[in-house]
């Protein structure tokens, strides 16, 4: 598996302890703390990237613009800034699946995804998924064709990725929204795939 709960604990453990300093020295104030976190929790968060492919899955024209200039793609639905500044989409069909993964430490597209997952940080999956993607992917739960390629990318602080995942059938009739609920963190990061609007929780 690519996820380590001892070390995530850990991790956790000294951020606490790191930031109860700060706060007594008086170098932070845990009110402004609190607010950033919510910031990227639910503001600057995967269903700003849901509503980017969403809208990629609706309108050819955006699409387009959205594989040739990802970054004022971006932009035009009004997501940018500090991490995002050089975004590469990439779009997955049933011959090639993407992965994105930082192999040297944690690059990550934070205006359309958010804060990144602890287990994207660790070291297991940054070595295993160049290594052995497929059984990253199998760790994920998701089984792809023999026949569909598997392309890693990684992420660096010059460019970052967003993978549109393949839109799934029976969608036809909806709208973005409903569309956007579909579309989850993972399947941006290529870990995982749309959901079927069965799979979908309330």
């Amino acid at each position: 598996m690519v996820t380590d709960r001892a070390g995530d604990a850990g991790i956790a453990t000294r951020v606490a302890a790191l930031e109860e300093i700060l706060v007594e020295k008086g170098y932070v104030d845990p009110a402004a703390l609190d607010e950033i976190i919510a910031t990227y929790e639910h503001d600057v968060g995967p269903r700003n990237g849901a509503r980017v492919v969403a809208r990629a899955w609706t309108d050819p024209g955006y699409r387009e613009r959205l594989l040739a200039d990802a970054t004022a793609a971006i932009a035009e639905l009004g997501y940018g800034g500090r991490q995002g500044e050089h975004m590469v989409a990439l779009e997955n069909t049933p011959q090639v699946h993407h992965l994105v993964v930082c192999t040297l430490c944690s690059c990550y597209p934070w205006p359309v995804l958010g804060l990144p997952p602890t287990w994207y940080k660790s070291a297991a999956y940054r070595s295993r998924a160049v290594i052995d993607p497929r059984g990253v992917l199998a760790d994920f739960g998701v089984t792809l064709a023999d026949g569909t390629r598997i392309a890693v990318h990684d992420s660096t602080a010059e460019v970052r990725y967003l993978v549109v995942p393949m839109r799934p059938p029976g969608t036809d009739g909806l709208d973005e929204d409903a569309l956007a609920g579909l579309v989850t963190r993972d399947s941006m990061i290529g870990t995982g795939l749309a959901l079927a609007p069965g799979e979908v929780r309330g």
